[in-house]
């Protein structure tokens, strides 16, 4: 059974952020040669996933989107079992049922990977309910992003929540870009942290590239919740460096916006921060690159190695 991975330091944070933007580039080189489905990547994101998924328990819940695999490796996936679901091979976490899109990790605490855009929104406070009718310790954290605030579910979800008291920690990954339309075509204001006020829900936004930053602000965000009974939305405000489903050659994007985004890449910051406080050096960057690109090459080579499902699987784990 895979470990849940808790807070580590921000050393053990730059390492998780390079292995999930190792693990990422890996499945955009192979579904560029072919090996591989297409995906929905969050490169540029991962100092939100992995700030906040250090901050949980192993007692709380976590639903995600569609752009999971930063909160699955950050929870302590394996990157093997997460390549073989990729390439539908039995070894991985669903059987080689999900594809990239939809891996869930019951023993992670991951329980589910919803690609309907804000699907996620709409589980999260049945989740929820049932951990205080159940007298379960733990929250639920629910990832999605700003396109999904966009949509009416995110409104039920908040206002659902608030009425029922409800542990629910909502994060949304405010990455300006909602498919392929800016946030800005659909939203009048910024930040989504704002429209939690017409619920009396506590709210906060954070620089969703600083992770030290987001971890702090996760912690905080969960004391309140145990303290008041009562959903919090955290809003990490950060950008997607990639399209939005690979291959993308994001010709729709304005080249200077993406140039000044990459000037804030939340992996060359922490590295910069870290050197700069003299907590680590330059050989030690150096010994994380080759532990994560050997991580990444030998969980290639196992998902590669690994058989397809037989047929005989094709209709077990279905309920409806």
């Amino acid at each position: 059974m895979s470990k849940i991975t808790k807070d580590g330091g921000p050393v053990s944070m730059l390492e998780c952020m390079m292995l999930i933007r190792a693990y990422e580039d890996k499945v955009n080189v192979m579904q560029a040669a072919g090996g591989g489905a297409g995906t929905c990547t969050s490169v540029g994101q991962e100092a939100s996933a992995v700030g906040v998924v250090r901050a949980l328990g192993e007692d709380d819940r976590i639903l995600t989107n569609h752009r999971s695999a930063g909160h699955l490796l950050a929870r302590g996936a394996d990157a093997g079992r997460m390549l073989a679901e990729v390439m539908g091979r039995s070894t991985g976490y669903c059987k080689g049922k999900s594809g990239s899109l939809h891996i869930s990790a019951k023993e992670l605490g991951v329980l589910l990977t919803s690609t309907i855009v804000g699907g996620e929104l709409s589980l999260a406070t049945g989740v929820a309910l049932s951990k205080v009718m159940l007298k379960e310790s733990g929250i639920v954290a629910c990832f999605f992003g700003d396109g999904a605030a966009c949509e009416g579910i995110f409104h039920e979800s908040l206002n659902l929540a608030t009425v029922w008291n409800l542990p629910v920690l909502y994060v949304c990954e405010n990455n300006q870009w909602q498919a392929y339309v800016h946030r800005k075509e659909t939203m009048v204001n910024d930040h989504v942290s704002e429209w939690a006020k017409g619920y009396g829900m506590e709210s906060r936004t954070v620089d969703g590239n600083d992770v030290e930053a987001v971890y702090q602000a996760t912690q905080e965000a969960i004391t309140r919740i145990h303290q008041t009974g009562k959903p919090f939305l955290l809003e990490t405000y950060t950008y997607r460096l990639r399209g939005h489903f690979e291959p993308d050659d994001q010709a729709y994007v304005d080249p200077a916006e993406i140039a000044q985004w990459r000037t804030r890449d939340p992996i060359a910051q922490l590295q910069q921060r870290l050197l700069a406080r003299g907590e680590i050096n330059m050989a030690d960057i150096a010994q994380i690159e080759a532990r994560v690109a050997a991580t990444i090459e030998q969980a290639a080579a196992f998902a590669q190695n690994s058989p397809f499902p037989d047929a005989s699987e094709l209709t077990t784990d279905v309920y409806a």
